[in-house]
């Protein structure tokens, strides 16, 4: 089969596309066939977490396609079965945080970048029929992590109001997305103006930019929810954004891992703050009948041919797309 492989050199220089062996089932265990895989920053940072002296590596996370292969004891998944992949391997229940040996496909294990890919049977879902290839391909894992964070750890409720800094990635379109679902009142922010206008057009009833005095921007309104996942750049401006006995929920930091925070502010608000990543397997069997109940579909900026992988990964190390980047593979 046909992947795209990380070998030798830190970075996307290490990536090239290569024959790797077919594969076969194990019990419980099946095989894939994709016709289309989803880019996460996860995969950036694969590229400088896999060593260049470890072995190759087949990167990607998200993925959809058919069903080309069952193990034994594999039950209700067929040959033919049109498929998206939960990529959390051994996380089952939805417990409040994941199991030790909880592991992510694409590492350390083979990933999504392949024309094959084996997982446990019990880590597909069928392929929600209002959703085109493209759009099930870059579904799971930016999805499961809007939703555990936003339903599991937030519990959002229809009256609240809800901000979501730095709109623009995949996961922050679905937080966006599954807020207006329920009838929250949705805020974001965004550094591009192309980005606040398209948030408008997806439903948030306000859009501002991050460089502006938040406060000053939302008319001295206060959040009852902020779902962070910039980082330092902004995390002490959403504490400041929330109300007494708000809640911050994070599961991001693309901008810088350390802030500091003013604990008295903290305490004396009554302050909730959360952490989140990913989601278990009963968490994304609920997200997928979330997307089919309310008709969601992914927002996705732009696919690539397999062979096109660099300008891929160019296009969200640059954080340039609005939504997903996906690979047709």
């Amino acid at each position: 089969m046909k992947a795209l492989v990380h070998e030798g050199t830190a970075g996307i220089n290490g990536l090239s596309l290569r024959k790797m062996e077919d594969l076969e089932p194990k019990s419980e265990e099946v095989i894939v066939r994709l016709k289309t895989a989803g880019l996460n920053h996860r995969d950036l940072f694969t590229l400088d977490r896999h060593k260049p002296a470890d072995p190759p590596l087949i990167i990607g996370s998200d993925g959809a396609g058919i069903v080309e292969a069952v193990g034994e004891n594999v039950l209700n998944i067929h040959v033919g079965d049109e498929v998206i992949i939960n990529p959390g391997i051994g996380w089952e229940d939805k417990t409040n945080a994941p199991p030790q040996d909880f592991t992510i496909l694409g590492h350390p294990f083979n990933g999504t970048f392949a024309e094959q890919v084996i997982i446990p049977a019990k880590n597909t879902a069928k392929k929600p029929k209002h959703l085109s290839w493209e759009e099930a391909g870059v579904l799971s894992l930016s999805a499961l992590t809007a939703y555990r964070a936003m339903f599991t750890r937030a519990k959002i409720k229809p009256e609240m109001k809800v901000l979501i800094p730095g709109i623009g990635s995949g996961v922050a379109t679905f937080l966006l997305q599954f807020a207006k679902a329920v009838g929250a009142t949705v805020y974001v922010t965004s550094r591009s103006e192309e980005k606040c206008k398209k948030a408008i057009d997806l439903g948030a009833n306000k859009a501002i930019d991050s460089n502006e005095d938040w406060d000053k921007a939302l008319d001295g309104e206060k959040m009852d929810l902020v779902i962070e996942s910039v980082g330092a750049a902004t995390f002490t401006k959403s504490l400041n954004q929330v109300i007494p006995g708000g809640t911050v929920v994070t599961f991001g930091a693309s901008a810088g891992d350390v802030t500091q925070i003013n604990l008295r502010t903290f305490f004396y608000g009554q302050l909730n703050l959360l952490g989140s990543t990913m989601g278990s397997n009963e968490e994304f069997l609920e997200m997928v009948k979330f997307v089919e109940t309310y008709k969601i579909k992914p927002i996705v900026d732009r696919m690539y041919p397999l062979s096109e992988f660099k300008q891929a990964f160019r296009r969200i190390e640059s954080s340039a797309q609005l939504g997903k980047v996906g690979l047709i593979i």
